[in-house]
């Protein structure tokens, strides 16, 4: 699943797209968006995972593949932020259900890791292989264990995606395949009271990348406590959950608010930020 060893830029790369698409999958087939034969098997250590294929009798999964490889494109040219896959009520509204982001960072600078609440600093700034994979494997299983304590969903719901970048250094006209301009209004509402939920993060000195999870206080089962974020951000937009590392500190209230907040609201006096949506919607509602 992952590369023998991560210490150039391409290895890297790899381990955080591997990383991604492990976690998209496990996200669809625990929530038990597809069949079975969408999904292939493979085995990290003891935990058996199933992966995303290109199952050409299941649009639905051929369709989020392809939005994956899109992403691929994004990160590979270092333009991507945030990546959030959206659960909804079907036919699509404004309203989300559930909702996972992931966030990406690119650096070159001593590693660190961040799991949870936990911070490891490797000695004298250099960070084996072993440790990363060893973090991406703790990431791994905190997903899989969210998944597992998080009530059903409703009947009839659908996934799309969305790709954030850093304006700074993505051409205005630059589109991943699979992806379009976003032509939404930027208006986002929460179905419920949301939970935001810190899964992890791991970094390689190339690249960082934390996963976080926002879902119904309702449909949370025995959560670990230490995956609650703390004093979590209130804001939902097309940002998704984008806040600073200081504001994941603080007091222990959970956030549990009905939030409508436009992009333009959460950005201010700042240049609006390039947002990209599917081109097509396959999925229909799961019956």
């Amino acid at each position: 699943l992952f590369p023998s060893k991560i210490a150039t830029e391409q290895q890297s790369v790899v381990l955080v797209k591997r990383l991604l698409a492990i976690s998209v999958s496990c996200i669809t087939y625990m929530r038990g968006l597809f069949p079975e034969s969408s999904y292939g098997t493979r085995y990290l250590d003891d935990l058996c995972l199933k992966i995303l294929r290109e199952d050409k009798s299941c649009l639905g999964s051929l369709q989020i593949v392809k939005w994956i490889q899109g992403c691929f494109d994004a990160l590979e040219r270092q333009y991507v932020s945030f990546f959030s896959t959206f659960l909804m009520e079907f036919p699509i509204s404004s309203e989300m259900t559930e909702l996972y982001q992931f966030k990406f960072k690119y650096k070159k600078e001593v590693p660190q890791m961040d799991i949870i609440s936990n911070q490891m600093n490797f000695v004298n700034g250099v960070c084996s292989s072993e440790d990363v994979k060893q973090a991406s494997r703790l990431l791994i299983r905190k997903l899989y264990l969210l998944m597992q304590n998080l009530g059903p969903l409703p009947n009839d719901i659908t996934l799309t995606m969305k790709l954030i970048y850093y304006n700074d250094v993505t051409p205005e006209d630059y589109q991943p395949p699979g992806f379009k301009e976003d032509g939404s209004s930027g208006d986002l509402l929460f179905d419920g009271d949301p939970v935001n939920l810190r899964v992890g993060s791991v970094s390689t000195g190339f690249h960082h990348m934390k996963v976080r999870v926002t879902t119904e206080k309702k449909r949370m089962g025995t959560v670990e406590s230490s995956l609650i974020q703390k004093n979590g951000p209130t804001e939902i937009s097309h940002q998704g959950l984008d806040c600073d590392e200081e504001e994941e500190e603080g007091s222990t209230k959970i956030s549990c608010l009905n939030l409508a907040l436009s992009q333009e609201e959460v950005i201010g006096p700042k240049k609006k930020r390039k947002v990209s949506e599917p081109e097509k919607l396959l999925l229909e509602g799961r019956k």
